[in-house]
């Protein structure tokens, strides 16, 4: 009677070990024809210059020499500029002021000093001069970029002192020496940025910088340089002036080094020349009232007033009304 009791758990044991060498089997088989697992790996996104000029918001500040920052300063207050901040040397004297026009756009006032026979620019620092213009970049690392590209040697992006970021690069031969082109792109922190709303007269003869005068040893070869390498446009009314890319409606302007030299020249805008005219006559300032007339490519003549006035160190501010 046991017998067949055991034939039949041999029978069972031995359907138990084909089910488990079937599905050895598949395991075996399935191994086989499976992918390996593949590893990925993540590369970092490809990061290239923009194929057209980025666009800039507008001119940001010039930057001048000047004798004495004091007198300077007296001077422009009349004209209703106010200084926005100062950053001051170890001695506690002021090594830089910013003249505010806007709440985007400043005049740095440098003072003037004994040369440094170390630095090749070292005769100008005794001088009243011009010494550089800056643009206000909507993105400046996308600039940067951009400029390398194009086969230029810009400075690396960095922190300046007063907060923002900034860059240079070196431009067309000026008078005395080489230009230098500052960038910066405004930060949310920096010391512009928190004077927004600030040190803004009611009695301003202007309120924005339009045109910025840049005086060249070959301006033929400064107007190329700045629309072939800088992607400025020139203007339908006068070929030596350049639009900034972007949509600002700001320009450069390129003349001969002789007779402007070493000075800056700007063109500002008023609501009202008028009431600019009035509040110069008040502060006993002088300046020339004049009519200038353009003629563009197609014949078309525009007329427009001009009040002139000259700071203590011979720079020159145009003042004309907003269009």
């Amino acid at each position: 009677m046991t017998q067949p009791k055991f034939a039949s758990a041999c029978s069972a044991l031995q359907r138990i070990a084909l089910v488990a060498l079937a599905a050895s089997l598949t395991a075996c088989a399935a191994a086989q024809t499976a992918p390996a697992p593949v590893k990925v790996v993540r590369m970092p996104p490809e990061t290239t210059a923009p194929a057209v000029t980025p666009p800039f918001n507008g001119i940001a500040h010039i930057a001048i020499r000047v004798q004495s920052i004091a007198d300077s300063l007296a001077f422009y207050n009349k004209l209703g500029f106010q200084q926005a901040f100062a950053m001051t040397g170890r001695d506690g004297s002021v090594s830089q002021s910013f003249l505010k026009l806007n709440d985007k756009q400043f005049i740095e006032l440098y003072p003037a000093g004994p040369p440094n026979p170390s630095r090749p620019q070292s005769a100008a620092q005794s001088t009243s001069s011009f010494l550089h213009l800056c643009l206000e970049a909507a993105d400046i690392n996308a600039t940067h970029d951009f400029y390398v590209a194009e086969g230029l040697t810009p400075r690396a992006v960095e922190t300046a002192g007063a907060g923002n970021l900034l860059f240079t690069i070196k431009g067309p031969q000026q008078p005395t020496f080489a230009q230098n082109i500052e960038y910066t792109q405004y930060m949310p922190t920096s010391r512009h940025t928190l004077d927004i709303g600030q040190h803004l007269s009611p009695d301003r003869v202007a309120d924005k910088m339009t045109v910025v005068t840049l005086a060249m040893q070959d301006p033929a070869a400064a107007r190329d340089f700045y629309l072939t390498k800088l992607g400025f446009t020139a203007s339908k009314t006068n070929p030596m002036l350049l639009n900034l890319p972007g949509s600002s409606g700001q320009m450069v302007e390129i003349v001969p080094a002789d007779p402007l030299g070493a000075k800056s020249s700007i063109v500002l805008t008023t609501p009202s020349l008028d009431k600019a005219a009035a509040q110069l006559t008040r502060q006993q300032v002088a300046f020339k009232r004049a009519t200038s007339t353009t003629t563009d490519a197609n014949g078309k003549t525009r007329s427009e007033e001009i009040l002139t006035v000259t700071d203590p160190d011979g720079n020159i501010l145009r003042i004309v009304a907003a269009h």
